[in-house]
């Protein structure tokens, strides 16, 4: 806003924004009027208005109000061409004079994307341009994915009282931007929520996905089913779809049904590792499954019977060691198969993988593998006493030879064994 001011008259008023094609209106008013006449002149200074009697043969000029202290007027369709200053005059002594500015803004006439290419494969970096065509002032563009902002690199080129604003992007397209709209949008003051609009299409190789239908949870033990199954997404859809085995010929007994894979009655045989292999024009996915076949489950023999066993043959082949060795041999023999038969139920149970029994055959086994070497060291024993007991009363009975005839302690010790030489020895030595 500006005014003159003098002899005690003040003329005011304002600048004027109008977007092209609209309504412009200028207004010029006068405080502490004293009746002085108001005229408007256009940039080329031809009267518009002179007090209410508009001279200029302009008929997009319409009187809006016209008072002593005010001239008010409009100006339909605005163009460019309409865009300077417009004067205020009041013929006073001396004459006042006011200018208003009046500026048109042109939105962009045309908002256009480009992309590089129509169909992307993923990975790839691809290139998008938007453009804002015969724009004033020159426009600010911004790029969005989604609702991400991105940032791109613009160019500005003027023609006459115009402006063309290009601006690029460089994208790279990965599988979750298929279907993605990236946004150009307009930043000017001229227009509100000027945007365009491309959706990104985007091609990627297979996604397989294999998932476990039976058991569910669990094991897979031998003799059971087992069922997988394939998903498998992709851009284009996959038409080649197949099942194999890694490292290993497919057992002739699985069923491939469509995208999944049976196997009726599991063993050991079966395990390995199953491929889900799926292809497409841009490349190839798999996703493997490793199979490990357990045992099934056994039932062990009731743990009071292994107690009983294990308790009641030790004492009794103990006992019988006192007296002969022979039922020590026949004890001994029973015992190993008893130790066996619980080996046997040990193996069994691991298979089956039942922790609580392992621990109870793991203990009675223990106690049989000990009752029998604490057997076998007694009946060890037994037969070294015996046979140092024989020995020992031969050595005796050899060092009293000759004393049996006899007369007293001296002949008896004279007679024993070593010969007359000794005796005379020892007759010599007592002298």
């Amino acid at each position: 806003m500006g005014f003159i001011s003098g002899g005690g008259q003040n003329l005011v008023t304002e600048d004027v924004t109008v977007v092209e094609g609209d309504v412009a209106t200028i207004s010029c008013r006068v405080k502490n009027s004293d009746d002085s006449v108001i005229q408007l002149l256009n940039p080329n200074r031809q009267t518009i208005y002179f007090r209410d009697f508009r001279p200029l043969k302009d008929s997009r000029f319409q009187l809006v109000n016209f008072s002593n202290s005010e001239l008010r007027v409009s100006l339909t369709n605005v163009s460019v061409s309409d865009e300077g200053r417009y004067f205020c005059q009041l013929y006073t002594d001396p004459p006042q004079e006011i200018y208003t500015t009046i500026t048109v803004l042109v939105p962009p006439r045309n908002l256009i994307i480009d992309i590089q290419k129509e169909i992307a494969v993923e990975g790839e970096e691809i290139e998008l341009n938007c453009t804002a065509m015969a724009s004033r002032p020159a426009t600010t563009i911004r790029w969005f994915k989604g609702n991400k902002e991105l940032r791109g690199k613009s160019e500005v080129e003027q023609w006459s009282d115009m402006y063309t604003v290009t601006s690029q992007l460089l994208l790279r397209v990965g599988r979750e931007d298929d279907g993605v709209p990236v946004i150009c949008l307009v930043d000017h003051p001229a227009v509100k929520d000027l945007q365009t609009q491309r959706y990104l299409e985007v091609m990627y190789k297979p996604e397989v996905r294999v998932s476990k239908n039976y058991p569910v949870q669990g094991l897979t033990r031998e003799g059971e089913p087992l069922e997988l199954s394939c998903s498998v997404f992709g851009k284009p859809q996959p038409t080649d779809m197949r099942w194999l085995r890694v490292d290993d010929e497919m057992p002739q007994h699985v069923v491939l049904s469509g995208t999944n894979l049976l196997i009726s009655n599991l063993n050991k045989t079966d395990n390995g590792t199953y491929r889900c292999e799926a292809s497409n024009v841009v490349g190839k996915s798999y996703e493997d499954y490793m199979l490990f076949v357990y045992d099934p489950p056994t039932t062990l023999p009731p743990p009071t019977t292994t107690t009983t066993t294990t308790t009641t043959t030790i004492p009794t082949t103990i006992a019988d060691t006192t007296a002969t060795t022979e039922p020590a041999v026949h004890g001994f023999t029973q015992l190993p198969n008893s130790a066996e038969e619980l080996d046997y139920g040990d193996l069994s149970d691991s298979r089956a993988g039942e922790e609580g029994s392992i621990r109870t055959v793991d203990h009675a086994v223990i106690g049989g593998v000990v009752a029998v070497v604490v057997f076998a060291m007694l009946c060890l024993l037994i037969i070294l006493g015996r046979y140092f007991a024989r020995h020992k009363g031969t050595y005796f009975t050899h060092e009293a030879k000759g004393a049996d005839d006899a007369a007293d302690a001296d002949t008896a010790i004279i007679n024993a064994e070593g010969g007359q030489n000794n005796s005379e020895e020892k007759k010599e030595y007592f002298i």
